[in-house]
């Protein structure tokens, strides 16, 4: 397992120039990735509408009236959408999973990631936080062919409280 030291920021353009700054303080590219992380609910949004478009066509194959396309649209919209609030329920028991199902673990936005060592994390947060990163924690996790392989967005993001604080 490796130490990595991660950012959100709200921007690409603003990810892009911190991983620029942390390459011209000598990290490798290997070292480093950006990802989008998205809204948790949006799985469930988008298991609504992939079941709302089942729904029609399987109704729009057996030639169906408008008004029964648009029922069938609608409780295939809703199968979808507990599919999905079901997934959640049932990892609520597993350990490491437990979370309320309105609660908001990671916010959404571009983050980086770096791969570091106990002698640059610190140095890495510096930059990150001095780049406009918000929500800068630390995480172990696997980093295989330049990205962070385990990543886990419904894992409770773990701070660096000293390089999460408002400054003056």
């Amino acid at each position: 397992m490796s130490p990595i030291v991660a950012a959100r920021f709200t921007r690409s353009p603003a990810a892009e120039d911190a991983a620029q700054w942390l390459f011209n303080g000598g990290l490798v590219e290997e070292d480093a990735t950006l990802f989008f992380v998205n809204s948790s609910g949006q799985h469930v949004t988008i298991g609504a509408v992939v079941e709302a478009v089942v729904g029609v066509a399987i109704f729009a194959a057996f030639l169906s009236p408008l008004p029964v396309s648009l029922i069938a649209a609608g409780v295939g919209a809703y199968v979808g959408s507990l599919v999905g609030a079901m997934s959640r329920t049932l990892e609520a028991g597993k350990p490491g999973h437990w979370v309320s199902y309105y609660e908001e673990i990671r916010d959404s936005g571009v983050l980086v990631a770096i791969h570091v060592s106990p002698d640059n994390q610190l140095d890495a947060a510096r930059v990150l936080r001095d780049t406009a990163g918000a929500t800068i924690e630390r995480a172990t996790g696997r980093w295989q062919q330049g990205r962070w392989a385990d990543f886990d967005p419904r894992k409770r993001p773990e701070p660096l409280s000293e390089f999460n604080e408002k400054r003056p």
